[in-house]
């Protein structure tokens, strides 16, 4: 094989990835799994196919119709896991393909995938413990020392703003100050600012930081979240990055049924204010949900990105074998 063609110079029957990016890829699987089965987490199995699509607003589902039934690929393995957790799977985890559309660019590519696992009885502090104990394990180079920065606290450093008090207007007035006017903004849509402000604003600040995590997310930011019990502004969530790298997302999770269903109709009440594809809610989620999940943590982390930092690859396309353009 040649070498990697994120530039796609290569015929278009050609792999982009380099053999020796491929080769490296599934060593990196092989010591995940490994991991994971020496902590006595189970390795599982769910459907890429659903009967229902995310109600996530910043996420959009790839929809088919098969014969009579709609189905969509799942853009994460998430609800079908928890599924299996509310049967009495204890821990698990899942390394899938995951599928997300209007996403490519630089850092995302339509087709990926996602390491997804669960841990019983623990809380959101826990599992980021073990996410840095799983990164140093696979960096073939130490990110140094971890540093943990509440959401608010990366507001108020940087932007001057508390996310959790500033107005829609106040909000607006700190974008339009650096960015200029947005597309399709809706009026009052605080998380839509918050979500701009935090991806452009704040994110770049991570670059050089090594290891961060960004944790204690407004409520309103984690809809799959458990919520603190000492402060219901905030939601037990966190982010993992490297050197500004977003490379996964999770929480506490939220177990109540009742609260799930809610935050599910506030999803699509918000996604039909943006003119958004509708989408199926996932109604056997909340039915497992309402027979009892246990309490846990759950974490997403993408492998190709966990690929691009650990080869230094500034394109996700040199790390895939078969990107969108030459699937």
């Amino acid at each position: 094989m040649k070498p990697a063609d994120p530039a796609g110079k290569a015929a278009p029957w050609e792999p982009v990835a380099s053999l020796e990016t491929l080769q490296f890829k599934a060593r990196l699987l092989q010591r995940i799994r490994a991991f994971f089965i020496a902590r006595d987490c189970l390795e599982v199995e769910t459907p890429l196919l659903s009967r229902a699509g995310t109600t996530d607003p910043n996420i959009e589902s790839f929809a088919l119709r098969i014969g009579e039934e709609q189905r969509w690929l799942i853009t994460s393995p998430e609800f079908h896991m928890k599924r299996l957790l509310a049967a009495g799977s204890g821990s698990i985890f899942q390394i899938a393909r995951v599928f997300r559309d209007r996403e490519r660019g630089g850092r995302h590519n339509p087709e990926f995938s996602l390491l997804e696992w669960y841990r019983v009885g623990w809380d959101y502090r826990q599992l980021m413990a073990e996410v840095e104990e799983l990164l140093r394990h696979l960096l073939p180079v130490d990110p140094g020392p971890a540093r943990y920065l509440s959401y608010r606290q990366l507001f108020l450093n940087y932007l001057q703003l508390d996310p959790l008090d500033a107005d829609f207007a106040a909000l607006h007035a700190c974008w339009l100050r650096d960015h200029g006017p947005v597309q399709g903004l809706v009026a009052g849509d605080r998380d839509g600012l918050l979500d701009l402000l935090f991806g452009a604003a704040l994110q770049p600040r991570l670059r050089g930081q090594g290891l961060v995590f960004v944790h204690d997310f407004p409520a309103s930011q984690a809809s799959l979240a458990r919520l603190r019990a000492d402060d219901n502004r905030l939601a037990e969530r966190f982010e993992v990055f490297i050197d500004g790298m977003e490379l996964g997302n999770g929480f506490s999770e939220l177990t109540d049924a009742q609260e799930q269903g809610r935050r599910f109709a506030a999803d699509l009440q918000r996604r039909a204010g943006a003119g958004q594809a509708p989408v199926s809610r996932d109604e056997l989620l909340l039915a497992a949900l309402g027979h009892g999940m246990p309490a846990c943590a759950g974490v997403a982390i993408g492998v190709d990105r966990l690929c691009m930092v650990a080869q230094g690859h500034a394109q996700i396309d040199a790390t895939l074998a078969f990107p969108w353009e030459r699937a």
